[in-house]
């Protein structure tokens, strides 16, 4: 037997309506960070292949013009180690990083209700399970034991409709989260790219050096990739020493 939409959340009471209110406002925040992450997503060689042409030239007015046409918060990261370029090189690093950290609120913005809601949904099954099974044995009971299985099937219908929608909605929202957690880290990764070769080229030797910008000589970093914490913070650690 095929039920309708409307007779699935009809049948499921009044938990299925509040999963189904999670389910749309999951499916707003994922096509929204799609799209916001999808916009900050560069090619940052290229975008950096650029840049070094022009700042080993001393454009660095049309450098800063071409961090204003592009997008993206390791664009903002670079252009900020342009504009502050006559810092000392530790003072310029620290500038860096705290232009690195002011990014993130942005890029995390969200989540975190993505998260609650792929935690919650299964625990709003259970309650409506629960409220079901309720119902069914109230009318047991009410019936001395002898109800038709009619007057059951409402409480049987709710109990099952509610655990399966609670899985439907929790499990694409911990897929889509996981997938956006990895979608931040890249770009993460990308602003702290791009902190430490602007920070290299700015105060590269002037004459002469044998420099590639595919590689540039940093001290090795501590950490590989910054990983999801509990509270969905990042932190740029990746810098090199003075």
């Amino acid at each position: 037997m095929s039920l309708s939409l409307f007779e699935i959340i009809q049948r499921g009471g009044p938990v299925m309506a509040l999963l189904l209110l999670c389910s749309a406002v999951a499916a707003g925040v994922v096509v929204e960070r799609l799209i916001f992450f999808h916009r900050c997503s560069i090619n940052l060689d290229n975008f950096l292949k650029g840049i070094t042409n022009l700042l080993r030239q001393g454009r660095y007015d049309e450098a800063v013009e071409r961090c204003d046409e592009a997008y993206g918060p390791a664009v903002r990261v670079v252009q900020t180690g342009i504009i502050k370029r006559a810092l000392p090189r530790a003072e310029l690093r620290e500038v860096l990083q705290d232009a690195g950290q002011l990014q993130l609120p942005r890029l995390e913005n969200n989540l975190a209700l993505l998260s609650t809601i792929a935690g919650i949904a299964p625990l709003l099954g259970l309650l409506g399970t629960v409220l079901g099974m309720f119902k069914t044995f109230a009318r047991l009971n009410a019936s001395a034991g002898a109800a038709p299985i009619s007057d059951l099937s409402g409480g049987i219908w709710e109990a099952l409709l509610t655990a399966a929608a609670g899985l439907a909605v929790a499990i694409p929202c911990y897929v889509a989260y996981n997938y956006l957690t990895a979608r931040l880290n890249a770009i993460v990764n990308d602003i702290e790219r791009g902190g430490i070769e602007i920070l290299q080229l700015l105060h590269e030797p002037p004459a002469g050096a044998a420099t590639t910008h595919a590689a540039p000589k940093v001290t090795p970093m501590t950490n590989a990739a910054p990983a999801a914490a509990a509270d969905g913070e990042k932190h740029i650690t990746y810098w090199p020493n003075s």
